[in-house]
């Protein structure tokens, strides 16, 4: 069975694998609190014997704590020691019969002597009041008058003859009440996005309409609105700077407002730090810094920029005749989550197709029997249990000893690598696509006449049937890449602290050279697949053509693509920025006519963010459509002028005007055709 599974990993994943060991908690026997069919059906919450064992709430949520975990059916309400229990058993058996429910089940045996019952731990030695959280129970902490209390009370008896403060429980589950403010920011965030969802949603269609409407308008008004959209982004972050400068001076002599980021420490409301004159300070400097930079590259590419806008020009010529090229990012979007998924769910089945572990917990430091493996069915006949008085074969994980758990990790990997393969193929494809519906406007003698009447779709059936392997080579070289970068992480991760200064330097060098190398690979791909677009050769021959090309044409590559991008990089920040400033006044209530619309909102950056960073992607991926139109023509001007000299035997396919721009002294007349 163990060669069968690794042979086939994710089919052995799948058909043994369990996601309810990641979704539900597991009590001491291995057995899910809440699983249908079994004596834990109506059991959901996983209960400690002796919470105060557990060193913090990261232990808890791994199941690592050394105690007795038990699935029961609802948390312990009151406080109640064992001992007290069992000597009231006889005349309150209501009390006997509540507390039984928190021992071990079918035990029922209340004339056993307190010393064996908290050895073999058939009960725990107390109960106190709790709560569920993340389906487990964690005490019942709450503050009265600026004192820790747990149901009014501030101090507890442990059942072995020590009365405890209520703080061992909180040092004893260290940051308790930091996660449960986090469970508690967590659900003012729900309830924000719950109400305002609809908002949102308005919020990214107007994004959208933005970036069409601007897209459309540049076919007649690219250089005019382009300026317009430089200077609107200078305007947009100058209006930043001097709000943070007003709030900056409002705050003057408020009391407390002169305090530091470090003098308060970590706010769960983060309104408390708005309130400080250091932080509009410190966004005040860093938008300055911005806004220096951009003005100081306007100023020395300002000759080049009127180059790109050109190519803008032209590029949007072509968008505007194919305005399907506009959707195909939500095909991207498709596969791209389909892989996510598929690799989620598989890594999920795998981690979870282990058998279940049991090792020795021993209540003894000195137990040399301790955390080894055991098996709960012959535990009690071994001797363990007399060597180490207390000691219990309990649940651990899940795993398993075959060749397919001991190389787990190996089939983790693989899966990521698929993954990365199929998200890059999708990427590759999209890439490739607009490339064949863009290249097809420019070669056209006549445009649009001699534009093939469904551009975008041949395209995408010529990827699909003729070009699928050299995509999937593109897509693997890069994948190896990218792989190669993950490890690195892993072991950067895993080595941290025990390595030495050499190797810290050498792990640093392999990360930035795997970085760089990712880089020029997505460079070379994305020129790759246009000239495998053009002429549909294979992909070792198209990014040796595409990479000579460029490099005899390095100069016009340095004006004009990479200006380009910054202009449309430009263009995402003042669609992201100009919606994100209606959101804020929106949101805030600031704007007279729909302030009775704005909901009510415990946090107002969670929308706001929210449709900021959404509407940056909304603009990405209609931005990222014109991107590959301006490199698809750029390559096929280039292409051009090598292949064409202007004569009325070889006409150059450019148009008049970019033919112009680009440095060509006059166009010769194009060979009729047809």
């Amino acid at each position: 069975m163990a060669r069968k599974g690794e042979a086939s990993a994710p089919l052995y994943a799948w058909v043994h694998g369990d996601p309810r060991k990641v979704i539900y908690p597991t009590d001491s026997y291995g057995q899910f609190c809440g699983q249908k069919d079994t004596i834990n059906e109506n059991k959901t919450i996983l209960f400690y014997f002796n919470i105060l064992k557990c060193a913090s709430p990261v232990v808890l949520i791994n199941l690592q704590c050394p105690t007795t975990q038990l699935c029961v059916s609802k948390c312990p309400d009151r406080f109640a020691t064992y001992i007290d229990v069992q000597a009231s058993y006889r005349y309150k058996p209501d009390q006997w019969n509540y507390f039984r429910q928190f021992c071990k089940p079918g035990f029922n045996n209340p004339r056993k002597s307190v010393a064996q019952v908290l050895r073999d731990e058939d009960c725990p030695s107390m109960i106190i009041p709790s709560r569920p959280f993340l389906k487990r129970c964690f005490p019942d902490f709450s503050t009265k008058n600026g004192v820790l209390t747990v149901a009014n009370q501030t101090t507890f008896r442990d059942g072995r003859g020590k009365t405890r403060n209520v703080t061992d429980l909180r040092e004893a589950a260290n940051g308790i009440n930091s996660v449960l403010d986090a469970r508690s920011v967590g659900v003012k965030i729900f309830e924000d996005y719950a109400i305002s969802w609809y908002w949102i949603l308005i919020g990214l269609f107007i994004a959208m309409i933005v970036s069409l409407l601007f897209l459309v308008l540049l076919r007649f008004t690219a250089g005019v609105l382009f300026w317009i959209f430089i200077f609107g982004v200078i305007g947009i972050i100058g209006y930043g700077i001097w709000h943070c400068y007003w709030e900056y001076d409002h705050l003057k002599g408020i009391p407390g407002s002169d305090l530091t980021v470090y003098d308060i420490g970590f706010q769960t409301d983060f309104r408390v730090y708005l309130q400080l004159r250091q932080t509009w300070l410190a966004f005040m400097i860093l938008l300055c810094i911005v806004e220096v930079i951009i003005i100081l590259m306007l100023i020395f590419l300002r000759n080049r920029i009127r180059i790109a806008i050109a190519l803008l020009k032209e590029g949007s010529r072509a968008i505007g005749y194919i305005m399907s090229t506009l959707f195909y990012p939500i095909v991207t979007f498709i596969l791209i989550a389909i892989c996510i998924s598929y690799w989620a769910v598989t890594a999920v089945f795998l981690a979870t197709s282990g058998e279940p572990v049991y090792k020795v917990m021993a209540n003894q430091t000195l137990c040399k029997y301790a955390n080894l493996t055991c098996d709960p069915e012959t535990f009690n006949k071994t001797n363990v249990t007399k060597l180490c008085p207390g000691a219990q074969c309990t649940f651990a994980f899940y795993g398993g000893e075959s060749l397919y758990h001991k190389y787990i990790f190996i089939f983790q990997l693989a899966n990521a690598f698929v993954f990365l393969w199929l998200v890059n193929f999708a990427i590759a494809l999209g890439q490739c696509t607009l490339a064949g519906a863009f290249a097809s406007y420019y070669w056209a003698s006549r445009k649009p006449a001699d534009i093939p009447l469904w551009p975008l779709f041949s395209s995408f059936g010529r990827a699909i049937r003729y070009h699928t392997g050299s995509l999937a080579f593109g897509a693997l070289i890069l994948a190896i890449v990218q792989l190669i970068r993950v490890i690195l992480e892993y072991l950067d991760h895993k080595l941290k602290g025990t390595q030495n200064s050499f190797t810290r330097f050498l792990l640093c060098c392999l990360k930035c050279c795997f970085w760089c190398l990712e880089k020029f690979l997505k460079f070379i791909n994305r020129n790759a697949y246009i000239m495998i677009a053009i002429y549909g050769k294979n992909f070792c021959t198209s990014a040796k053509e595409a990479f000579f090309l460029l490099m005899r044409n390095v100069v016009r590559v340095a004006v004009l693509d990479k200006v380009t991008d910054f202009l449309l990089f430009l263009g995402k920040i003042l669609v992201a920025g100009g919606v994100g400033v209606l959101a804020f006044f929106f949101f805030t209530q600031r704007i007279p006519i729909f302030a009775q619309e704005a909901p009510a909102l415990n946090y107002y950056w969670v929308p706001l963010l929210t449709v900021i960073i959404g509407s940056y992607l909304v603009a990405h991926g209609f931005f990222s459509v014109y991107a590959m139109c301006v490199d698809t023509l750029f390559l096929c001007f280039c292409e051009d002028l090598e292949r064409n000299d202007g004569s009325t035997a070889k006409p150059y396919f450019m148009s008049a005007s970019l033919h112009r721009i680009l440095g060509k002294k006059e166009l010769s007349p194009k060979k009729a055709v047809g």
